[in-house]
């Protein structure tokens, strides 16, 4: 089991802090929820915290009106200190001050340059975070539009304990998406007129750059669901 706190940023539960939680933990709007939420928007059995190897995972269990993870929509995603969940109306952030602050120490940058959200008027954020009271959104953020990296210049491990055939499949995953990104970059070309460095593509490379989003798109939603199977 994994020890995890969350810090409610936005909602009606604002400024409520879960200490200790222990995995795996169930957020929704009903009561027999580890963390209850009063939002309409939130469905009754909405998300899903678990521990596994060392890692918490966040699960969408299928709810109606989906998670967003830093703004982005997610089913499945390893959380990170200082990534935001964002369930209906309500904000949450995920981690301690302590493991947010060693994880922005990790990356090189201030606790500041990790969350999208400031602390009172005229103070900077210090290493070890703000008091858990003075956890707020930055001004200029709100719950619709906050969008922040999923990775802040990290890159996440390739799986591990894969068998033959899955890591001959991998292998080929990946094969694949960088022989089709070199592709694109192969055939840009720079723009000199312009003196401002702009690189031109071939509308077909730039066809093919949209079909391969489409289909990692396709491979994030399978991986994501664990009736599919990918392997």
């Amino acid at each position: 089991m994994a020890s995890v706190t969350l810090s409610v940023l936005e909602g009606l539960e604002r400024g409520r802090v879960f200490r200790n939680l222990q995995t795996p933990i169930t957020i929704g709007r009903e009561e027999v929820n580890t963390v209850q939420l009063n939002d309409e928007r939130i469905s009754r059995l909405h998300a899903k915290l678990q521990d596994d190897q060392g890692q918490v995972i966040f699960t969408d269990l299928n709810s109606t009106n989906g998670s967003r993870i830093n703004g982005h929509p997610v089913h499945l995603r390893i959380l990170r200190p200082g990534d935001h969940l964002q369930l209906g109306r309500c904000t949450l952030l995920f981690g301690s001050d302590a493991e947010i602050a060693e994880r922005a120490r990790q990356l090189g940058v201030t606790v500041d340059a990790l969350l999208p959200f400031n602390g009172p008027h005229g103070r900077s954020i210090p290493a070890g975070g703000l008091p858990d009271a003075e956890f707020s959104l930055a001004d200029n953020i709100s719950g619709d539009n906050l969008l922040t990296p999923l990775f802040h210049g990290e890159r996440p491990p390739l799986p591990i304990e894969l068998s033959t055939v899955q890591q001959a499949r991998l292998s080929d995953v990946l094969a694949c998406i960088h022989e089709q990104i070199q592709n694109v970059i192969l055939s840009a070309a720079e723009h000199d007129d312009s003196g401002d460095g702009v690189m031109v593509l071939p509308w077909n490379r730039f066809q093919n750059l949209l079909l391969l989003q489409r289909d990692l798109a396709k491979w994030l939603r399978q991986a994501s669901d664990s009736d599919s199977e990918i392997v």
